[in-house]
């Protein structure tokens, strides 16, 4: 069976930099796609995580397993669980460097188990890629979805962010 990327909504930063504790929110996302994908491209004023809340849920309803290389032999795993009130989404990114970061939120509309997702992102500046995993304990259907970074640092102007609808064909 076929699938079709279909985009529900865009935002680019322009004129002035985005305040990334703040980010970007995706709200009133209809239920008619399978799964979602979120797609950043951009860069930041300064090292951060980035970060995804669903919701606006702030309860410790989310898990995270991130691992990662640079290919110069050093590599990194993070794992939140249990008290976790969003979920990781990338390691970091270094200042000033082109970022780029693929979430796919899987069943999202399902009514009846828990959110999990896939992602992977690229980490400029030595940092090298990270893929992960994520769990969000909850049935309820996903109609909002905010990528922020983990401290006041700032997505700086052209960085974008584009939420997409897989459709089953």
């Amino acid at each position: 069976m076929a699938t079709t990327y279909e985009p529900i909504s865009t935002y680019t930063v322009t004129g002035s930099n985005l305040l990334g504790s703040t980010g970007v929110t995706f709200s009133s996302i209809p239920s008619t796609y399978t799964d979602l994908i979120l797609v950043y491209s951009g860069k930041l004023t300064a090292a951060a995580i980035t970060l995804l809340r669903v919701n606006g849920d702030t309860a410790s309803n989310y898990s995270s397993t991130i691992i990662g290389g640079n290919g110069s032999g050093s590599a990194t795993s993070t794992k939140q669980s249990g008290a976790a009130t969003q979920w990781l989404s990338s390691y970091g990114h270094q200042n000033g460097n082109q970022g780029n970061i693929v979430v796919h939120l899987f069943n999202y509309s399902n009514t009846t188990t828990y959110k999990t997702n896939l992602f992977k992102s690229n980490n400029p500046g030595g940092l090298g890629i990270d893929e992960g995993i994520g769990l969000w304990r909850s049935t309820a259907a996903i109609n909002s979805v905010n990528i922020y970074l983990d401290r006041a640092e700032y997505y700086l102007v052209g960085s974008m962010f584009t939420l997409y609808g897989i459709k089953a064909a």
